[in-house]
């Protein structure tokens, strides 16, 4: 049975309909779901991620959603570690690992292996930090320039997050992380079968987001945010806090820009989240493509699946 060998996935950019057909798939035969998303694995973030109700997580097993607390990082890595042990533990139970979300980076990880980088060193992390609450991040950047050109050249002067790990990766191995990019890439886990929802209309899908996105606001997206920010301990550069419309909400909150208007920012944003996952997804020949404002999107994707023995 070639399910033995590995899993299903099913991608597609944000509101393409990944979970409605999921949870069709489910209802058609015995699977257990793995969250493919950076910002599901975060307790608390529940209506601004479109987190699956209850109800929903009660069709099928569930897996990596609500496992980190948003103070704690979620990387790449830790996602195929988990993805791999869990794909072998659900098929060990007889049940289908159906892989679904729209964070590709995680999708091609699993696939193609994972650059063996140096693991995180937080002293290394703490005097980075230091310097740059001295210096700030535009003087870090030059800095990795220095040492990196090829990956500063890709980093904005204050992306935070990456400027600090790609000079944490230089100072504790001696090499440029873009050198470990350009290397032979260990394991990877190829999926059974690739289904992409991918929409042929760019208005379906604009349509679709705001939809969504009041949605959010209406079932209290914000008092959400001001809740997360009411704890004390989160800040805007971390991980979790960069998803989108969490960062607007957070920057409308700081007093970035007037609060009015988070709904036209956070539409626009989810807007350029679309238009990133989908071009990942056209990176990926392997795809299975199903137009997803088809009326019968997602029969073809069960009948597909279905078919998969």
């Amino acid at each position: 049975m070639a399910t033995e060998a590995g899993y299903v996935a099913l991608a597609g950019p944000t509101a393409s309909g990944k979970t409605a057909a999921a949870l069709a798939i489910a209802r058609a035969r015995p699977v257990e779901i793995v969250s493919v998303d950076s910002a599901l694995v975060y307790r608390g973030m529940d209506i601004g991620t479109a987190k699956p109700s209850a109800d929903e997580r009660a069709v099928a097993p569930h897996h990596l959603i609500d496992i980190r607390d948003p103070r704690e990082p979620y990387s790449a890595a830790a996602f195929v570690a988990d993805a791999t042990r869990l794909v072998a533990e659900i098929r060990a139970r007889g049940r289908l690992p159906l892989l679904v979300g729209g964070t590709m980076l995680y999708f091609k990880a699993l696939a193609d292996g994972i650059d063996a980088m140096p693991a995180a060193d937080p002293e290394v992390r703490s005097q980075l930090e230091a310097e740059a609450a001295a210096l700030g991040w535009p003087a870090m950047h030059a800095r990795l320039a220095q040492v990196d050109a090829p990956t500063a050249a890709r980093l904005a002067p204050n992306d935070s997050q990456r400027i600090q790990r790609a000079l944490e990766v230089w100072l504790t191995s001696g090499r440029a992380i873009s050198s470990f990019h350009a290397a032979e890439r260990a394991g990877g886990l190829p999926p059974v079968a690739l289904f992409s929802l991918e929409p042929t209309e760019r208005a379906w899908l604009h349509e679709r987001i705001t939809g969504r996105f009041d949605a959010m606001l209406a079932a209290g997206f914000l008092d959400e945010v001001l809740a997360l920010r009411a704890r004390g301990d989160l800040a805007p550069d971390l991980p979790s806090m960069r998803s989108v419309g969490y960062r607007q909400a957070w920057e409308a909150l700081d007093g970035a820009w007037p609060l009015a208007e988070l709904r036209e920012r956070g539409i626009a944003a989810t807007r350029q989240l679309a238009k990133r996952q989908i071009t990942w997804l056209r990176s990926m020949p392997a795809r299975r493509v199903v137009p997803a404002e088809a009326p019968d999107a997602i029969a073809r994707i069960v009948a597909a699946v279905g078919e998969i023995e």
